[in-house]
C-alpha cells in the first residue's frame, strides 16, 4: 500500500508540474537517431586461464583435460589424459566488443567466464585465445591477469561466496589483429535510423537537415529511416558532415505512454496522458474460517467419556464499493490524487489502468513489462 501511495503520489507531482502538452522537447540529433554502418562487433572465443589456487575444474570436467592435453602437445609435450589433474586450470569462454573503426594495434577490454565447475578464477591468467566474428575470422587475440571482483571460501563445511568469482575482466586484455574494412569519408550516402519510429519526428529531423545543408538532401524513407545524399563540398569529407550534423537540434513530441511492471506494481505515465470519461468501481470480497476447540465432560457417574470437538465460524466480509466517476481530460495528476483517496494498491492500479485501456479510457499507449 505505501508503494502504492508513493508512484501515486509522484503521478501526482508529474500531472502538475510537468510541461504542457503543446510544448516540444528538444534534443540532438545523435541522441534520437543512429548512424547505420557505425556499429560494434562481438567476438567470441574458447581459451584456458591458469594459475588458480585449487579452484579450478575438477577432473570429471573433461573437455578441460582435453583442452590442456592439446595445449601441451602444441608445445612439442606428450601427456597421458587420465594422469593429468586440473585444479589449477579452467576452462573459459572469452567475449569482447570490438567498436566502430578499431585499427590494428589497438587494445580493448575481455570478459572471461567459466564454462566448467571451477570455484573461482581469481589470481588466474588467460592464456592466449583468439577472439573470432560470426564470419569465422579473427579478429583480436586475448591474453593477461583476471580481475575478479568477487571471492569464495570454504572450510569444515561451510562456504562463503561475495559476487561472482567465476567471472573476471581484462582490462586492455585483448590486442586487435584484423581490422573491419571500409572507407567511411569515400560513402555516398548516410543513413539515419531513429530509435523509435514516429513519422512525426522523421520528418523533423529531415526538414532540420535540409535546412542545415540549403538543399533537399535528406529523404524519409519510412517513419524509422532517414536517407541523406552527401553534397558535393562534403563527398570524400563524410565524417565532417557527419559532426556538422549530429549536433543539430530535433524537436520531439514526447509520445502518450503508460509503462506498467506487474512484478514491482511500478507504473509510469507521462505527461500527455489523456483520460476519458470513465467510473471505477472498487470493491473487495473477505472470506474468514476460525475453529475454536471444545470439550465435552460427561455428567457426574455416568461412566461417560471426555470428547472433543471442534467448532467452525465462517464469517463473509463484503466491503462497500468505492465508486470513482472520472471526467472526460482530466488531468494525470488529478487522476493520481482520485485513486490514491481510494486507498488502491498497487496491483489494484495495474488492473485498473489495463480495465481503462480495455474500455478506450485510457487514451496513451500501454506497455506491460
Amino acid at each position: 500500500m505505501r508503494l502504492a501511495a508513493l508512484f501515486l503520489a509522484s503521478l501526482a507531482l508529474l500531472g502538475a508540474d510537468a510541461l504542457p502538452p503543446e510544448k516540444k522537447i528538444e534534443v540532438r540529433l545523435k541522441d534520437v537517431a543512429q548512424l547505420q554502418g557505425v556499429r560494434s562487433n562481438q567476438l567470441l572465443g574458447y581459451g584456458m586461464v591458469v594459475g588458480l589456487d585449487n579452484t579450478g575444474d575438477k577432473d570429471q570436467t573433461k573437455f578441460t583435460v582435453q583442452s590442456l592435453t592439446n595445449l601441451m602437445s602444441r608445445q612439442g609435450l606428450t601427456i597421458n589424459p587420465a594422469i593429468v589433474k586440473v585444479k589449477n586450470v579452467a576452462a573459459v569462454m572469452v567475449t569482447a566488443e570490438l567498436p566502430p573503426f578499431a585499427r590494428a594495434g589497438s587494445k580493448i577490454d575481455v570478459t572471461v567466464s567459466s564454462t566448467g565447475d571451477a570455484k573461482s578464477l581469481a589470481g588466474g591468467v588467460l592464456l592466449m585465445t583468439p577472439l573470432q566474428a560470426p564470419d569465422g575470422q579473427t579478429y583480436a587475440v586475448a591474453q593477461g591477469s583476471l580481475l575478479v571482483g568477487g571471492y569464495s571460501a570454504s572450510a569444515g563445511g561451510s562456504s562463503v561466496t561475495k559476487n561472482n568469482p567465476n567471472v573476471g575482466r581484462v582490462p586492455d586484455g585483448a590486442l586487435i589483429e584484423r581490422e573491419v574494412g571500409g572507407d567511411f569519408n569515400t560513402r555516398p550516402t548516410l543513413r539515419y535510423s531513429l530509435q523509435e519510429e514516429d513519422f512525426t519526428t522523421a520528418v523533423r529531423v529531415v526538414q532540420a537537415i535540409n535546412k542545415e545543408l540549403g538543399e533537399h538532401a535528406a529523404s524519409p524513407l519510412d517513419a524509422r529511416t532517414i536517407d541523406i545524399q552527401i553534397p558535393k563540398p562534403y563527398q570524400g569529407h563524410a565524417v565532417e558532415l557527419v559532426a556538422r550534423l549530429e549536433n543539430l537540434p530535433i524537436q520531439l513530441q514526447p509520445v502518450a505512454r503508460v509503462v506498467v511492471n506487474e512484478r514491482t506494481g511500478t507504473v509510469i505515465m507521462g505527461a500527455d496522458v489523456k483520460i476519458g470519461a470513465v467510473s471505477i468501481v472498487q470493491g473487495g470480497l473477505s472470506i474468514v474460517v476460525s475453529s475454536t476447540p471444545l470439550v465435552s465432560q460427561p455428567a457426574p457417574f455416568s461412566l461417560g467419556k471426555t470428547a472433543t470437538a471442534t467448532k467452525t465460524n465462517v464469517t463473509v466480509k463484503e466491503a462497500k464499493p468505492k465508486t470513482l466517476s472520472v471526467e472526460p481530460g482530466v488531468s494525470v495528476g488529478k487522476l493520481a490524487e482520485m485513486l490514491n483517496g481510494m486507498g488502491v494498491s498497487s496491483q489494484d492500479l495495474v488492473a485498473i489502468l489495463q480495465a481503462m485501456k480495455e474500455a478506450g479510457a485510457l487514451q496513451a499507449e500501454l506497455r506491460i513489462l
